[in-house]
């Protein structure tokens, strides 16, 4: 999230001109054109009958229905403004053109229902084998969910001038993720303002994500700004930036995340944690309760992929049933003096994870001036350093991140115990976001891809 991706022109254009579009969003209706110029918008929708395709542009002010018998393309960043509810059909395909994004306004809703063997598609409008990373800028969901760097009404502005976000509503509504993809979205604009392939903005509880995956992000894969949005089942792969991050105050909760990282380019950290960079102890505090994730880096010694968990500036939380493996840097670092302090009280808690060829070692504590902490690991409980054998989790093109008969992930006495009394968590008998059967690898069904361009 933090590094400078393209040159300051590059970045120069992109802005001014996701501003005009915005700022063109912002004073018309969604406008719906049937006659796609493909020359321009490419290829991807060539062998498309073209009667099929339809344009959104604009502003989406009233309730509408994206059916799967059609072809929806993204001209410039598309608002679903307040009160509005955009529903997608299972096998819908949305394609999106340069400089485009979809942003879910605060009190707007998207109802985007896929099943595993009928997702719906978030994808670039490129040509197949001309997509890469960076080619739209992804989904932006705004909701009234609180955060910790808001005004004085509990409110702060989206990155990318993608709205308000924020307020004083917990269990806020933005609608149902169910079986998506997004892929090839998300680029920076500057080291501080970026979109990414799923950004959550203060987004309430009420919210469902499920069985999302993001591929080739172009920044994050997906961010938390703040809000108690739950999220379940995601499958993050090859983003160019950190693939799972939280900032600004998010009190939600996950299991069953799966990350594989590929640094061919300039990946950075599994997981990025962040409160508030400013002031460490801002409050709501950043504090998710995360159960069931497998974090994998890119073992290829030629290229990029730092950190497996860098937590940082303050943020707590509760981590468990981990495996972090593969990673050029430490596997978890906890740096400055605000979240050294929240390790050290238990509010920021470390269990059941099973570690493995991180290259500069496991854990690392760092205080503010970057100093070392000392070691203070034995605040760890149930770890394990050694091989949670994974089928293939490292494969570029076809991962498998299920535990092979007689992984230390599926012995028992290394399993945490999911909450008791929290309905969200399901139970579970393995470490890591998978299990070894069907039933328990939310990956099978035929819903996830994994091609690259």
């Amino acid at each position: 999230m933090k590094k400078q991706l393209i040159t300051i022109a590059t970045m120069a254009v992109l802005f001014l001109s996701l501003f005009v579009a915005v700022s063109e969003a912002a004073t018309k209706k969604m406008d719906i054109d049937n006659s796609v110029d493909t020359n321009e918008i490419v290829a991807d929708l060539r062998g498309v009958d073209q009667s099929t395709v339809i344009t959104l542009r604009g502003e989406i002010t009233q309730n509408t229905r994206l059916t799967s018998n059609n072809r929806y393309l993204l001209d410039g960043v598309v608002f679903v403004r307040r009160g509005a509810k955009l529903r997608i059909q299972p096998g819908t395909q949305i394609f999106a053109g340069p400089r485009s994004a979809l942003v879910i306004d605060r009190g707007a809703q998207i109802i985007a229902k896929g099943r595993a063997n009928n997702p719906i598609i978030f994808t670039s409008a490129q040509d197949p084998g001309n997509r890469r990373r960076g080619d739209w800028g992804g989904i932006i969901i705004n909701g009234f969910a609180p955060i910790n760097n808001g005004d004085s009404n509990g409110e702060a502005d989206g990155e990318g001038n993608t709205g308000k976000y924020g307020g004083r509503v917990p269990d806020d509504n933005s609608g149902t993720m169910r079986f998506c993809r997004v892929e090839f979205a998300g680029f920076a604009f500057s080291p501080t303002n970026e979109l990414n392939g799923l950004a959550l903005q203060g987004v309430g509880n009420k919210t469902v994500i499920e069985n999302i995956q993001v591929t080739e992000a172009g920044d994050d894969a997906i961010e938390f700004f703040g809000g108690t949005v739950n999220v379940k089942r995601l499958l993050l792969f090859g983003s160019m930036d950190d693939a799972f991050d939280w900032t600004g105050g998010w009190v939600g909760k996950a299991q069953f995340v799966l990350i594989r990282q590929d640094g061919n380019i300039e990946a950075n950290n599994g997981i990025e944690a962040d409160n508030d960079a400013i002031n460490n102890d801002l409050l709501p505090r950043s504090a998710p309760i995360i159960y069931n994730m497998t974090i994998v880096g890119d073992p290829d010694t030629r290229t990029a992929t730092s950190i497996g968990m860098l937590l940082r500036v303050g943020t707590a939380g509760t981590l468990r049933n981990i495996i972090v493996q593969g990673y050029k840097d430490v596997a978890v670092r906890i740096k400055d003096d605000s979240t050294l302090a929240q390790y050290n009280s238990g509010a920021l808690s470390l269990e059941n994870i099973i570690f493995f060829d991180n290259r500069r070692g496991v854990t690392q504590f760092q205080r503010n001036d970057g100093s070392d902490a000392g070691d203070l690991s034995n605040r760890m409980r149930n770890i394990l350093f050694t091989d949670p054998q994974l089928v293939d989790a490292t494969s570029k093109n076809a991962p498998s991140f299920r535990p092979r008969p007689g992984s230390p992930a599926i012995d028992p006495a290394n399993v945490a115990a999911t909450p008791a009394n929290d309905s969200f968590f399901e139970r579970v008998n393995f470490v890591g976001g998978v299990g070894t059967t069907d039933a328990t690898d939310f990956t099978v069904g035929g819903w996830v891809s994994f091609r690259r361009n």
